[in-house]
């Protein structure tokens, strides 16, 4: 057992075991608890060990994420929608925890003492336990396309219908007053659905690996979670915009180092933000 594992020892009220349904327990109930910012350092330190650790499924997710955003940037110039770019590659991270979902599952395996394979990484991902988890990418899926959609459509009132060639459109952008309020619209807008998506999903997708919950009481308690420790999770949201910022100046490229960090730490972070109240053992028929 790693000193990590032992840091989420059950004493301290957080098991690593799976759902106690099986054993004829009630659900366990999440419970937020307080954060320091020094958890979140704690946090990173821990994902970076992880990384480390496991480097080559880290660097698989990263550059499977990357691959995935200049495919679709490919599209977009390929259909002469280039001013959808920045938009989607800066909302590319509303995506990014079901992506990271493996990582979440090397952090717990390696947490718990669990071997680590390809088959058990990808089966916690699309396994049969992992139906609530993939609700949860349904509704991140679907706040990526809200984005998508509100982006075309600030194109369309600033721009009009045309294309716009994409020097063009980044020249208007940057030295017109109306490009400048196209930028600060889009901003504006895309910083409130960010931080909207972030409060449903800073811990929820851990814990639907880790916990057999429901994706609504998931949800519930990482708005709670955000909620409960303003602070610290807003400098969460911080970092990881500004991690993604690197991302979008690197050209994706470092999405490979980023992802596998952010994800990694995302589950450490978790597991010091949540504990769960066993539930009593239910009475047999």
């Amino acid at each position: 057992m790693t000193d990590i594992a032992q840091t989420y020892s059950p004493q301290n009220g957080a098991s690593l075991s799976s759902p106690d349904a099986a054993n004829g327990k009630a659900a366990a109930k999440p419970v937020v608890q307080a954060l320091s910012m020094d958890d979140l350092s704690e946090a990173l330190s821990a994902g970076l060990h992880d990384f480390r650790q496991s480097a080559p499924y880290g660097l698989f997710f990263g550059g499977f994420y990357a691959v995935g955003g200049w495919f679709l940037v490919w599209l977009l110039f390929a259909y002469n929608m280039p001013y959808l770019v920045y938009p989607l590659a800066s909302g590319f991270a509303l995506i990014a925890p079901f992506v990271a979902a493996g990582l979440y599952e090397i952090s717990r395996r390696r947490e718990s003492g669990e071997a680590l394979s390809v088959q058990s990484v990808l089966g916690a991902i699309f396994g049969e336990r992992s139906k609530e988890l993939r609700w949860m990418a349904l509704i991140t899926g679907f706040a990526f396309i809200i984005w998508i959609d509100i982006a075309i459509f600030l194109y369309v009132i600033f721009f009009g219908l045309h294309p716009v060639n994409p020097t063009a459109l980044v020249n208007t952008i940057l030295l017109t007053p109306q490009g400048a309020m196209f930028l600060l619209a889009g901003n504006l807008i895309g910083a409130f659905m960010s931080l909207a998506v972030f409060s449903i999903t800073a811990v929820s997708f851990p814990m639907l690996l880790h916990k057999d919950v429901d994706f609504i009481t998931a949800m519930i308690t990482s708005i709670k979670c955000v909620v409960q420790n303003r602070k610290p999770m807003l400098s969460w949201a911080i970092f990881i915009g500004f991690m993604m910022l690197i991302s979008l100046a690197s050209f994706l490229l470092g999405l490979v180092v980023i992802l596998p960090l952010l994800g990694h730490a995302t589950w450490h972070l978790y597991r010091r933000a949540i504990r769960f109240e066993e539930g009593e053992t239910a009475a047999t028929p």
